[in-house]
């Protein structure tokens, strides 16, 4: 199984559900891979990006004051989570690019611009 180096193709959810599926299938995996097995261990995952933020605070964005090895980690820990979702969606059957761009139209209906803009004129909000 080989990674995208930079300046090849790009990244797709796609191209990540398949790499998962092919790395699982590789190691006798997928009888692991139930619905409910990895949603506990994307819940671990997400617990182990949440240590990383635990005592600092407020970080700006682009995370400035890290060391470059902070940030690595923090790459390390966000790709767990995304491709254990990835492979959850797969296993139920779920397109989750579809799905998040379904979300995405369901939440501008639900908070439409004209509502969710403060007056920057007086600093009252227009709800």
């Amino acid at each position: 199984m080989t990674g995208v180096s930079e300046g090849e193709e790009s990244v797709t959810l796609g191209l990540l559900k398949n790499k998962m599926a092919e790395f699982a299938k590789e190691r006798d995996w997928e009888r692991y891979h139930s619905p409910r097995n990895l949603l506990l261990a994307l819940v671990g995952e997400v617990g182990e990006l949440s240590e990383i933020f635990q005592w600092k605070g407020e970080v700006p964005k682009g995370l400035p004051d890290w060391k470059e090895e902070e940030k690595q980690h923090l790459g390390e820990e966000l790709s767990d989570v995304l491709l254990y979702l990835v492979r959850l969606s797969d296993m139920c059957g779920i397109d989750l690019g579809k799905a998040a761009l379904r979300k995405v139209e369901l939440n501008a209906l639900k908070y439409p611009i004209n509502l969710c803009k403060c007056n920057n004129n007086n600093g009252s909000e227009t709800l």
